[in-house]
């Protein structure tokens, strides 16, 4: 016996539809709703249309993504030099990615030193290669040399906190 095909034909939200239905979930960057757009199939000018739409009516707002997404990742225990590298990923230039991140006024310092607790236990140690070991981990969560030095007392390179 043959099935009759249903009737029923799902249409394509609109591109801005589809941009919307995104950001009700979470905030996302200008270029990351793009690229979505992109992989879903909806043409350009169509993409540009939506974005530009919904930038003027300020459901997407580069600068709120960047916000949400450093408090979220500096609660995670993320360093600033990993913040910056995932915004940059997202399409937002070096001025603005530095000015968010002096206006989060978030202490590095605590920040790395309560990773090292969580981590680690409040013991500290005298053992060099020890303090070498958790100034690497907290070179790969991204904080800067300086403030790894700072909390783990090692001898910690400039050219050690390259991604």
């Amino acid at each position: 016996m043959k099935r009759k095909s249903s009737d029923k034909t799902t249409e394509r939200p609109s591109a801005y539809n589809k941009a919307l239905g995104l950001l009700v979930r979470r905030e996302h960057s200008r270029r990351e709703l793009r690229q979505k757009l992109d992989r879903s199939g909806y043409a350009d000018d169509e993409a540009c249309e939506a974005l530009d739409r919904l930038g003027q009516q300020h459901c997407q707002d580069d600068d709120r993504f960047a916000e949400a997404l450093i408090r979220n990742r500096s609660a995670q225990g993320y360093g600033p030099m990993r913040l910056r590298a995932e915004l940059k990923s997202h399409g937002l230039p070096d001025a603005r990615i530095r000015s968010l991140l002096e206006s989060a006024q978030i202490d590095w310092t605590d920040s790395a030193a309560a990773q090292l607790r969580r981590r680690y236990g409040s013991a500290g140690t005298t053992d060099p290669a020890e303090r070498t070991r958790r100034a690497q981990f907290l070179l790969r969560r991204g904080f800067s040399a300086v403030t790894v030095r700072d909390v783990t007392h090692a001898d910690v390179d400039a050219a050690d906190a390259s991604p």
